[in-house]
């Protein structure tokens, strides 16, 4: 059976997991910011899609989860890991 969701119905397993650790980056990066600088990597992604990302609304792509684990300073693997 085709599944795109997860168990708890969201779009995507490391939108909660991207928010938590854009939180913590010293200085914090807002939402925009982070925007900005998916786009400096040539991510062609806006701050509501990333707050659509955030919340599990919006899938990612395995481009846009690269560029997101190199500004958040992690794995690819570690957004997809299920533990908080």
């Amino acid at each position: 059976m085709y599944k795109n969701k997860s168990s708890n119905g969201k779009n995507n397993l490391c939108g909660g997991k991207i928010s938590i650790l854009r939180k913590q980056l010293t200085p914090k990066v807002s939402q925009r910011a982070l925007a900005d600088k998916l786009q400096l990597k040539g991510i062609d992604l806006d701050k509501n899609a990333i707050q659509r990302i955030e919340c599990g609304k919006r899938f990612v792509t395995d481009i846009e989860l690269k560029a997101l684990a190199q500004i958040l300073n992690t794995t690819a693997d570690q957004l997809l890991n299920d533990e908080q």
